[in-house]
């Protein structure tokens, strides 16, 4: 944040520029301001909710002081290092000219950033700005919590929320009385009440004039956009082909069944998608093309030595693809807690950047919404995606017999740079192999 002018002797006005969100973010749309011209805001109170193509970001105020002036309106597309507000603050606050990087590339916090992450593992000292993620500074604005008290259970020295509950939760215990959950009470701001504005009503030969539309038009914003722009690129970019099989879900279907009644003792909800994503794993690591990704500017093959799978999931306003990541890792059950909960969160939107970005694999689970197959997009900058369609019982030949089996198709989108048929083929093959013997899965289970 910068001092742009002096006020006086004691205060002087400051800029908020829209910082670099991470994951390569350039630009976000502004969904809603929580604040207007006028109001004093308080250090840490969130004041605007900008939307990515990821998730929505909540961004706190970095200082107290009174608003001045909005510079970007709700459903306005902002740049990084655009000024969003201007406000009015003691000359005394303490902000900072350059936005420092976390170890992970992405600002992390200064007056003029999203605030970010402590590079100290003790508590601030006193008068130095303590540096967390906007959803930990919410949480302890919430909390009534003062960021400079809290210590840091993070090696790098990031304040987390799990650092901030625990300190809440000790201050809690230590004290009489609770930490209040409320948000403190805002009386300076301006209740701002619009009044209604009223048309004359029209006559009878003035209604029999007024033509009923034919159509109607709404501009394309938000999450739509983003899903708009990205699936657009992937399509001219990436050259897409495709292979297609069904798999006998007889066995995937009895294995479910019997792994049922211990995952409801544990309160998990299993369904086919964690025993999916377990199967995969093993043809990914056979097949490690599809695991991989094209840096095209440099013209080099990435193959990637990690399996965060993306599942495609609808929310209300489009498609998401949550990451669980480390799959290899988990074990079935915990693959399935965390699917459920990234599946959940990405529905209502709650979901964090880091949540929402990284994967090296897709899975688009059609049949969820009743679909019986389909051909999906590349999720760029992967290599493939597979869809599954609905598991249905169907008649299908064998060995001369007509019989009735559970039986789900399957889609493999493919970048056909990397990927030739044969591969797909061989691919697929693998695939539908240890589906229809899912016991195979025991032998590499972690």
């Amino acid at each position: 944040m910068n001092n742009a002018q002096s006020s006086g002797t004691s205060s002087a006005i400051h800029e908020f520029k829209l910082p670099d969100l991470g994951e390569g973010m350039h630009e976000a749309e502004i969904v809603e301001w929580l604040i207007q011209p006028g109001d004093m805001l308080k250090q840490d109170q969130t004041m605007v909710k900008v939307e990515t193509d990821k998730a929505i970001v909540e961004i706190p105020s970095p200082i107290a002081g009174r608003v001045t002036e909005i510079r970007v309106q709700g459903g306005q597309v902002a740049k990084v290092g655009d000024v969003l507000i201007t406000f009015e603050a003691p000359s005394s606050a303490k902000t900072a000219s350059s936005t420092p990087r976390g170890s992970n590339g992405a600002a992390t916090a200064t007056a003029s950033s999203v605030p970010g992450e402590s590079s100290a593992s003790q508590p601030a000292v006193s008068g130095q700005r303590v540096l967390a993620a906007p959803a930990v500074r919410k949480l302890a604005f919430e909390l009534g919590v003062d960021l400079a008290q809290v210590p840091t259970s993070n090696p790098h020295g990031r304040v987390t929320i799990d650092d901030v509950r625990a300190y809440a939760e000790r201050v809690k215990a230590a004290s009489t009385h609770p930490v209040s959950s409320a948000p403190l009470a805002e009386s300076e701001q301006l209740q701002l009440q619009p009044q209604p504005t009223r048309s004359a009503p029209l006559t009878q030969q003035q209604e029999t004039q007024v033509a009923v539309p034919t159509e109607e038009r709404q501009p394309l914003t938000g999450l739509r956009k983003r899903i708009a722009e990205h699936m657009e690129r992937a399509w001219r970019t990436i050259p897409h082909a495709a292979a297609f099989d069904e798999v006998d879900g007889g066995g995937l279907k009895a294995l479910r069944q019997s792994l049922l009644p211990a995952a409801e003792k544990r309160g998990i909800r299993l369904t086919y998608i964690p025993l999916l994503i377990k199967l995969l794993i093993p043809v990914l690591k056979e097949f490690p093309i599809f695991n991989a990704s094209l840096d095209e500017e440099r013209r080099e093959i990435i193959y990637k030595r990690v399996y965060h799978i993306g599942i495609a999931t609808a929310s209300p306003e489009g498609l998401l693809v949550p990451v669980l990541r480390n799959a290899d890792r988990l074990t079935l059950l915990e693959v399935a807690n965390n699917l459920e909960r990234l599946i959940e969160g990405a529905r209502t939107r709650t979901l964090s950047l880091p949540e929402l970005s990284g994967s090296t694999f897709t899975l688009n689970n059609v049949g969820s919404f009743g679909g019986s197959s389909g051909t999906p997009i590349i999720n760029s900058p992967e290599v493939a995606i597979l869809a599954v369609g609905k598991l249905q019982e169907r008649a299908i030949v064998r060995d001369g017999t007509v019989i009735v089996r559970p039986m789900m198709p399957l889609t493999l989108s493919f970048d056909h740079r990397l990927i030739d048929g044969a591969m797909a083929g061989a691919f697929l093959a693998r695939f539908k192999e240890l589906v229809e013997n899912p016991q195979q899965l025991m032998l590499d289970m972690i």
